[in-house]
């Protein structure tokens, strides 16, 4: 048996925050706004893995109006959603994500993303794909107001 989740996550672009995707610091003068990291990709694999169990969204389980999850690492997010994963008895098959992003280029860095997401997903880095693109300059993110993510997940039961 095997469950499948779509998640997406937007955040904006803002001065005097780090930029983190997967787990990842990216050098670049702006990072993104949010309640915890902001972690525009990691949040878009948790609503994806949530979604797949079909146990809502990010929102109900990790919701911004509380003070515990202020500034919190979302792969520290990721590590209790994929426990829920385990108690429901499921592994990850595979995941594949797309980061929207004009500014900074990503591609040196979605290895790294790839094997930190691996980790904390217990699969490995073959089963996690992530991927980058730009809006050719159009929208929000082609404006370099902020970045989206997509994620599509595959959990089976495991064995």
């Amino acid at each position: 048996m095997f469950r499948i989740g779509f998640g997406y996550d937007v955040h904006r672009l803002v001065e005097g925050r780090p930029l983190i995707l997967g787990g990842v610091e990216i050098t670049y003068p702006f990072g993104l706004e949010g309640h915890s990291d902001a972690d525009v990709l990691t949040h878009a694999i948790i609503d994806a893995i949530i979604g797949a169990l079909g146990a809502g969204d990010i929102g109900q389980h990790f919701p911004d109006t509380d003070p515990r999850y202020k500034g919190v690492s979302s792969l520290s997010m990721l590590r209790t959603v994929m426990a829920l994963v385990k108690g429901d008895g499921y592994r990850l098959n595979n995941l594949d994500a797309t980061i929207t992003a004009q500014a900074p280029k990503l591609a040196p860095q979605l290895s790294n993303m790839r094997e930190r997401l691996a980790q904390v997903l217990e699969a490995s880095v073959a089963q996690v794909n992530v991927k980058a693109t730009t809006s050719e300059g159009l929208g929000f993110c082609g404006k370099r107001e902020g970045m989206e993510a997509f994620a599509v997940v595959s959990l089976v039961k495991a064995e």
